[in-house]
């Protein structure tokens, strides 16, 4: 059990061990951002399957396969012609938040569907199947940011 021998003492170690968490946890939210914006990219060319609560990716329409065709691109990778879109997504991460999405107003449209074009959701799905990983990733981290803050690493513990 640790001691201190003041209550100053005791804030300034309670201060060191919150800073040592959040620095660990903002670290591990980092890792958890670039896999999910990774798996996200790598749908875009590969018809997607069900992942609940997002409905799988239906066959292109055959308007569509002509008018890539038509404009040079391959007939049936979706959501990929000239890899703008895909390149759109990235994430920001401040503190312990973590965004992961596009600023293309295209992938809005792709993402929740319209009257015109089915859904062919990317990062809901992204997100849902690095779920273990995340849970993995942010627990190591947060035992991380207390053993560090004690003084003390996982390194250290195996």
């Amino acid at each position: 059990m640790k001691e201190f021998s003041s209550i100053g003492a005791m804030v300034a170690y309670l201060a060191t061990l919150a800073a040592a968490q959040n620095l660990a946890l903002h670290r591990g939210l980092k890792k958890c951002a670039v896999a999910i914006e990774g798996t996200a990219k790598s749908e875009f060319g590969h018809y997607q399957g069900e992942v609940a609560p997002f409905a799988g990716w239906p066959e292109l329409a055959e308007s569509t396969k002509e008018d890539r065709v038509a404009k040079g691109f391959s007939e049936n990778d979706p959501l990929l012609r000239t890899g703008k879109l895909q390149k759109s997504v990235s994430h920001q991460i401040s503190g312990l938040t973590a965004v992961i999405g596009s600023d293309s107003e295209v992938m809005v449209y792709q993402e929740l569907g319209t009257d015109k074009i089915p859904p062919r959701a990317v990062l809901g799905p992204a997100a849902i199947r690095n779920k273990k990983l995340v849970g993995k990733i942010l627990g190591h981290a947060a035992a991380e940011g207390l053993l560090y803050g004690a003084g003390a690493t996982l390194a250290r513990l195996t």
